[in-house]
This record gives structure tokens, sequence and C-alpha cells, in this order.
């Protein structure tokens, strides 16, 4: 589906994969989806695992989830189509 200004998404069973272009050459990110953000992260930090804060975007509401490294990976509930139901 094409979720915007060029934005591809791709149905992947049991999964998604979403290719956006850059201006950085060699950037890469990984975000996960969910249904319910707030659930979702009220149960990663019952079990230990830290989110950072919300934020609202034009596309669906976003967080991080804090790695041990340091780093982090996004997580957001969408507001776009998903391809995967269709």
């Amino acid at each position: 589906v094409d979720a915007g200004d060029g934005n591809l998404i791709f149905k992947l069973p049991p999964s998604e994969v979403a290719v956006h272009p850059s201006d950085y050459e060699g950037f890469h990110e990984i975000y996960f989806i969910c249904d319910n953000l707030l659930k979702t992260i009220a149960d990663l930090e019952s079990k230990g695992i830290m989110c950072s804060g919300i934020s609202d975007e034009d596309w669906g509401k976003l967080t991080s989830i804090i790695l041990p490294s340091g780093g982090s990976v996004g997580l957001y509930e969408p507001l776009h189509p998903l391809a995967i139901g269709l």
C-alpha cells in the first residue's frame, strides 16, 4: 500500500516491511507496529523494558524501546493503511 508521499508498505506474512526514502546515505531504522501503543508499553514495562515518551506523528503514535546497549528501536501505533490486513 502507499502510505502517502511515496512511502510504500509491503505485506510480509505475518508482518510488513516499509521502505521510505532518506536524505542520508546508508541510513536505516527499524520500527515495530502494534495495535494499542499504551497497552504495549505497559506490557513491556511490566517486564522491565523501558520506553521513551510518546509523540504524535502524522502517521501514528510513536515511542522508542530502550535497548540494553543504550540504543533504541521504534514502536508505533499506525494511523496509515496496513498491508497485512489486505
